[in-house]
């Protein structure tokens, strides 16, 4: 444990045909070292299809998105039940104000698109 390494958890493993490198904080991404050949990024789901064979097999989110993505809206569900549920609690749940923020900023993005990725203040839509 050393201050100010936050989850500095690493595993390197060497065999006969090259090693394995992963490290907790990128917990998406090892790497492969073949030996006498080139380092190689392997990424989780990488070019597998989601429940295919072998490493696909458990991957159950799509290329590109974290390990807590599902977690993540698991956790917004969660809130949204017990507000509707028990009439409390939902602090870290969006309301319409968000709501209202979020449209301007798609109406803004689509009118800058509209007009080849001008600048569009979020005041003026």
């Amino acid at each position: 444990m050393a201050p100010g390494d936050e989850n500095g958890l690493g595993l390197r493993i060497y065999g006969d045909k090259g090693g394995l490198e992963w490290k907790q904080e990128e917990p998406n991404k090892m790497w492969f070292s073949p030996f006498g050949k080139p380092r190689q990024r392997i990424t989780r789901g990488g070019a597998a299809p989601i429940g295919g064979d072998h490493s696909g097999a458990t991957v159950r989110i799509p290329p590109g998105h974290p390990e807590g993505y599902l977690e993540a809206f698991a956790t917004l569900y969660s809130d949204f039940a017990e507000l509707v549920r028990t009439g409390s609690g939902g602090e870290a749940l969006p309301g319409i104000a968000e709501g209202v923020e979020g449209v301007a900023f798609i109406t803004a993005a689509v009118k800058s698109s509209g007009e080849n990725g001008a600048w569009v203040k979020l005041s003026d839509v």
